[in-house]
């Protein structure tokens, strides 16, 4: 883990500029998903975790996913980096310890490559979780996980 702060600065700027680039939801969103939705962290947001996806099940999922917290909440933010060689009805999740629950759903995958951002609902404490998914709900196969790591920086 690199502790430096100018780290902590450039991934802050990066993960701000990634919340606020991603507010379209695609054509087949429902109400109930909260895919990328805009919010406005700034210099607020805090990373609290990271990893980094590798596929599964014969599929090419990769780039880096963090989670931060900022003044609405904490959001999975999925890097610029991302990448998912595609699948039907992929979903953005989180898991714990290799075991993934549709109760950890945060949204449908919004697109298959670049910078996105996904609310975590109130209700869900992302401390309670070690991993991130992209989960294929027709098939109910994971695509791609990540391991998630403290995020603590030095000053």
């Amino acid at each position: 883990m690199l502790k430096t702060p100018i780290f902590k600065t450039i991934s802050i700027a990066a993960i701000a500029l990634a919340l606020t680039a991603c507010s379209n939801k695609s054509a087949n969103d429902t109400g109930a998903d909260t895919a990328a939705q805009a919010v406005t962290p700034a210099a607020n947001a805090d990373v609290v975790s990271v990893g980094t996806f590798s596929g599964r099940n014969d599929h090419v999922t990769t780039g880096g996913v963090s989670i931060v917290k900022t003044d609405t909440g904490y959001h999975l933010v999925l890097g610029t980096d991302f990448s998912l060689d595609g699948a039907p009805d992929p979903v953005v999740a989180l898991g714990n310890n290799g075991e993934y629950s549709k109760d950890n759903k945060l949204a449908s995958l919004s697109k298959k490559s670049g910078a996105q951002t996904y609310a975590i609902p109130a209700n869900m404490n992302p401390a309670d979780f070690s991993e991130a998914y992209i989960w294929c709900e027709k098939f109910d196969v994971s695509l791609g996980t990540a391991k998630l790591t403290s995020a603590s920086y030095g000053s």
